[in-house]
């Protein structure tokens, strides 16, 4: 997702602020949009990904009812206990969340 799309589309601010909440707003029309149609929502916490985006992506599918795959290492167990809550899942490795996946539309186990 661009962070510019709120200006692309909407118009271009000089404030930062205004630009950048701009974008967040589309960009979670978006994102809801696209969790709402899913099956199942995995959401991945780690160095490369966002926190407060993957989190925002968690709290969304928690309320809308989304089967909710939670995908991190254990160096993030503590700080995201109340999200792992209201998962289904809690995978360390991506191939976990493979298995999990494999398991729930074929009836397959590894």
């Amino acid at each position: 997702m661009s962070d510019d799309c709120g200006a692309a589309i909407l118009g271009r601010e000089e404030n930062k602020f205004w630009h950048d909440h701009k974008g967040a707003r589309l960009n979670a029309i978006r994102t809801r949009r696209g969790i709402g149609e899913a099956d199942v929502v995995v959401v991945r916490f780690g160095d490369k990904y966002r926190q407060w985006n993957a989190a925002f992506d968690a709290g969304v599918a928690s309320a809308l009812g989304k089967s909710l795959i939670v995908l991190h290492g254990p160096e993030h167990q503590h700080a995201l206990k109340e999200i792992d809550a209201a998962a289904l899942a809690v995978a360390e490795r991506p191939e976990q969340v493979v298995q999990i996946l494999r398991y729930v539309l074929t009836g397959a186990l590894p």
